[in-house]
């Protein structure tokens, strides 16, 4: 896996941070270098938000992510703003329930899951997140699929360890998705 940069963009409440340092400790424990960047405005829920995160085989220089690989866009205003910096034949993840319009660029692969749509069916309404996370994991394979539970158990609270389950549940829905 040489480096790979991710940023994950939406507002604030839709658990971008959370999906970002899950899959910081994915890398964590998959012994890779990694960096994790929270960035957010100044409102807790409904701000923006967005996360870098790079996983690495070698030290990672700067935790700065402009060109990302991997963008996951959670709605419309973080697609408008991140889209065309993505790199050339990088991957875009979009959560096609909150963001109506199609990516315009034709270099790079897109991937629209309605992630918002899919977690609500399943009675978790606030993990759409985690329902990408599956997506990018199935559909980007040298960040690969195992260490999640592990993961999970890292980043899950101890007080909410109940929700354990449920979080793997929607990985499983993001990984399952077909579209």
């Amino acid at each position: 896996m040489a480096t790979t940069n991710l940023l994950f963009a939406g507002f604030g409440g839709q658990g971008i941070l959370f999906a970002g340092k899950f899959l910081a400790y994915k890398g964590l424990i998959e012994n890779r270098q990694v960096s994790w960047l929270p960035s957010y405005g100044p409102e807790m829920r409904g701000g923006t938000a967005n996360c870098s995160v790079i996983l690495s085989d070698d030290p990672v220089g700067s935790p700065i992510v402009n060109n990302p690989d991997v963008l996951i866009a959670m709605n419309l205003p973080s697609l408008d703003k991140y889209e065309d910096a993505v790199v050339p034949g990088g991957k875009i993840f979009v959560d096609s329930t909150l963001v109506t319009r199609p990516v315009r660029r034709t270099d790079v692969t897109v991937c629209y899951i309605p992630a918002t749509k899919i977690a609500t069916d399943h009675d978790m309404p606030t993990l759409a997140n985690m329902v990408l996370m599956g997506k990018v994991l199935a559909d980007c394979p040298e960040l690969g699929e195992g260490h999640m539970a592990e993961a999970l158990q890292k980043v899950v609270s101890a007080r909410k360890q109940n929700l354990l389950t449920v979080n793997e549940t929607a990985l499983q829905l993001g990984r399952d998705y077909q579209g």
